[in-house]
């Protein structure tokens, strides 16, 4: 195994070095004159070229490149033109916003796409299945937005049970953090569990038609043994591969849920950083998300072959 993540590193360093490349190259010819943004339109000539050469922009694409790239293996990931701070200072402070509703959002996901998927799979072509086929269809189908307008308007504006804005930091209050977090968790989780279940839901009927749970069933062990530690059991991996990816796709930011909620997140440091052409912190931004989806999934494949024993033996060659 630990050979396998040793080689799952050194592909991750090598997916790094390529999105940084294209990262730099597509945001070097995208229109828009950095030091012109910052400096206004009322700015002369002169006063654009010296900000150039204070930025780097007036020496070749590739010492820009290199500079960038040197800085970055450092963790140095500059200063933004428009916010004034170092980028790693910006994505310290948003992270936890995004993390917190992501973490809560699947934790309400996998909740209800595990109770649901297994009872759908377990009492196939019963009312539980139909009505979990229907959270399915419902959860992939509604947008985001409308979900988190609807919620806003209700629950937030009608009976004032949660704020529409804002996000409250744990440290300061947990009950003003938890209140703070349930609107955009819930709207995520919605669009999560249809896709989950229904991965859930296939995974455990696949499971159950197995011989092994013939067997279990003659044996006479008891229900909760068969489905949870067997059937569950051996229709894990793909739920947790499912997961993993939703996660890191949460993690890496959440623009129009972050956006509506009015939550400063990565989404909306993503969305500023484009509005404004702040190159450094999109750089920044891009490779910093990028590395955060390659840990996560790297670590659900770890996760996965410890579980599955399957997985290991044939990454053993046996």
């Amino acid at each position: 195994m630990l050979r396998y993540v040793l080689d799952r590193v050194k592909s991750s360093v090598v997916v790094l070095l390529v999105v940084s490349i294209i990262t730099f190259a597509v945001l070097m010819i995208i229109p828009g004159d950095p030091a012109q943004l910052i400096l206004g339109t009322e700015a002369t000539p002169e006063m654009v070229q010296e900000l150039h050469a204070a930025m780097g922009l007036d020496r070749p694409l590739y010492q820009q490149y290199l500079g960038w790239l040197n800085d970055l293996i450092h963790l140095d990931m500059g200063t933004s033109y428009v916010y004034g701070e170092s980028v790693k200072s910006l994505i310290t402070g948003s992270l936890p916003v995004t993390l917190s509703i992501s973490v809560f959002a699947m934790i309400i996901a996998v909740f209800l796409a595990f109770l649901f998927g297994m009872l759908s799979a377990i009492k196939k072509n019963s009312i539980i299945d139909y009505f979990s086929r229907s959270i399915m269809q419902l959860g992939t189908a509604i947008p985001s937005f409308w979900i988190g307008m609807v919620f806003i308007v209700y629950f937030g504006l009608k009976l004032k049970l949660f704020p529409v804005s804002g996000f409250v930091p744990l440290s300061d209050n947990f009950a003003g953090f938890i209140k703070s977090i349930t609107l955009p968790s819930v709207v995520l989780a919605i669009g999560e569990t249809g896709t989950l279940l229904r991965i859930v839901r296939s995974s455990m009927l696949d499971s159950l038609n197995q011989d092994y749970m013939d067997m279990a069933k003659v044996k006479g062990l008891g229900a909760r043994k068969v489905y949870v530690k067997y059937a569950l059991r051996g229709a894990l991996v793909a739920p947790l591969t499912i997961i993993g990816m939703q996660f890191a796709k949460l993690a890496g930011g959440t623009v129009v849920v972050e956006t509506i909620f009015s939550l400063p997140g990565l989404g909306r440091l993503v969305l500023s950083a484009v509005e404004h052409r702040d190159i450094v912190l999109l750089q920044g931004l891009v490779m910093f998300i990028t590395a955060m989806v390659i840990f996560i999934t790297l670590a659900v494949d770890v996760l996965i072959m410890f579980i599955n024993p399957r997985i290991k033996s044939f990454q053993r060659g046996e």
